[in-house]
């Protein structure tokens, strides 16, 4: 289940600045949990506010038009 050699492909995780957009917010939660021994009761309020980033994020969806590599894969069929 690999690539065809000499297809085109970018990959897309290369390119710098990837946003983490509740990146944050995580790393505030475990290091929280981390001071508290895992207790999560101390940890509500950042707990809240992770829910809340990942619950805003799962509300956009990805571009209806498909990713660089569809269209790549696509412009390589018409080239054949």
């Amino acid at each position: 289940m690999g690539r065809k050699a000499g297809s085109l492909y970018i990959n897309s995780k290369k390119f710098g600045t990837i946003q983490k957009p509740c990146m944050q917010e995580m790393i505030s939660f475990l290091n929280c949990l981390s001071l508290n021994k895992n207790d999560d009761g101390k940890c509500m309020r950042l707990k809240e506010r992770l829910s809340a980033c990942v619950d805003a994020q799962s509300g956009k969806s990805r571009k209806p038009w498909g990713s660089i590599n569809y269209h790549l894969q696509r412009l390589s069929r018409g080239r054949k």
